[in-house]
């Protein structure tokens, strides 16, 4: 890249710490108001949104884009529905900023209290899902941030018209134009020059394949929530509640069209009884997934396995696909998911209170699950909280990324004017 682009990158991150500083003063009730107003202006353009997603259909076909990512970008009626019916939650959420938290500590003969605030300028990476741009809109208007969006050129006219809409709605709604900003792939801005822009950039969040969450987090020098997808671990005890496992397994894979907590790895008790873990293959075989396992796995039960690569254990398919293995115990397999998991969502199917207790304390992952499917919801029906995606790294934005995400803490300490 030229001098010239890089200047032109630093002024719009200028910019867009300079929209962050006057949403200061922008109160909680208006910033939901301009939730609500990109809603609307979301709706009203509804079916141009579609028409530039079906062109970049088109074009990726052409380009012989991956299924996986072509799955990622095809925007049904229904996931824009979905999207907007998330926003309009977002909006009746209360004000995160209203809360005021216990100090963790205390001064002598003074009042002292936390207080949630904005981050700042926080930057968004992503592969294809050109609906995720409008929900951390969203999120980072809802929490008073400014946002730049990266995303990838397979949604290039998808994202343009989508920016264009929010970026209407925001100034209909008097918020300053630079607070919600979009890096066109064809005018040449590249991931390498945003991530470095550590001036005024105070997050970064990719979201994608692995490959893209490791090249943002080598390669940042601004601080990166790393999300994570997939290859999430299942151990499957020595209980005989075969319909739970089917369960948790299939329901992992619901989630559209990103599968996030998808169980992409399955650890058996070896003294399982064969019948019901080849009712288990059966089962999925039905469901159109495609298994493969170990060695001793794949000798066993020939006709339903093929041979695992060794270095796919630690890695996330991503296409239906699970892995087998057969462990002693539940050391075992404490043992093996603390070693080739994600880290993100790792679950847990027993008869036995204490294995679940054990599983709980030991695993070291952001999201247990036990007895119960790990399937990833961004909206719950009923509940009252959106969550974008889930960070496997360590430190306090761990888990499920939320509104709280887009937050920091600051305390405040009063005291009584006496000396």
């Amino acid at each position: 890249m030229s001098q010239n682009s890089i200047q032109s990158i630093s002024q719009i991150l200028y910019q867009a710490h300079q929209a962050f500083l006057q949403m200061s003063s922008i109160k909680g009730i208006e910033r939901s108001q301009a939730v609500l107003r990109m809603v609307q202006k979301l709706e009203e353009c509804f079916d141009d949104i579609l028409q530039a997603n079906t062109l970049d259909l088109e074009i990726s076909k052409e380009m012989a884009v991956p299924n996986l990512i072509l799955e990622w970008l095809k925007l049904t009626p229904q996931r824009l529905k979905s999207t907007l019916e998330i926003l309009k939650t977002l909006a009746d959420l209360p004000d995160p900023f209203q809360k005021v938290i216990n100090s963790p500590y205390q001064v002598t003969y003074c009042q002292n209290y936390s207080q949630l605030m904005p981050l700042g300028v926080i930057a968004f990476i992503y592969e294809a899902l050109p609906e995720l741009a409008i929900i951390i809109a969203g999120l980072t208007i809802k929490t008073g941030n400014s946002l730049i969006l990266k995303g990838s050129s397979e949604a290039s006219n998808t994202n343009s018209i989508i920016v264009q809409v929010l970026q209407v709605a925001l100034e209909e709604a008097n918020f300053p134009p630079s607070c919600v900003q979009f890096l066109p792939p064809e005018e040449g801005y590249s991931m390498e020059e945003l991530v470095t822009q550590d001036q005024y950039l105070n997050l970064i969040i990719p979201y994608g394949r692995p490959s893209l969450i490791h090249k943002v987090t080598h390669i940042a020098t601004a601080p990166v929530l790393k999300s994570a997808m997939g290859n999430c671990s299942l151990y499957w005890s020595l209980c005989h509640d075969l319909d739970l496992v089917r369960h948790v397994i299939v329901d992992s894979y619901n989630t559209i069209p990103d599968q996030v907590n998808a169980i992409e790895k399955v650890l058996i008790n070896k003294q399982q009884k064969p019948n019901s873990i080849i009712r288990l293959f059966n089962h999925l075989k039905e469901q159109k997934f495609n298994l493969v396992a170990d060695e001793s796995l794949v000798k066993e039960f020939p006709e339903y396995l093929t041979l695992i690569k060794p270095n796919q254990w630690n890695q996330p398919f991503l296409n239906k696909t699970i892995a087998f293995r057969f462990v002693d115990n539940l050391n075992d397999a404490i043992a093996w998911i603390n070693e080739y998991s994600s880290g993100h969502a790792d679950c847990l199917v027993t008869e036995s209170y204490q294995e679940g207790r054990i599983f709980a304390m030991e695993i070291d992952s952001a999201l247990i699950y036990i007895n119960t499917s790990p399937r990833f919801y961004r909206y719950l029906q009923g509940s009252n909280s959106i969550f974008l995606g889930v960070s496997n790294q360590k430190g306090n934005r761990r888990g499920l990324i939320s509104l709280e995400t887009f937050t920091t803490l600051k305390q405040i300490v009063v005291g009584d004017g006496e000396i």
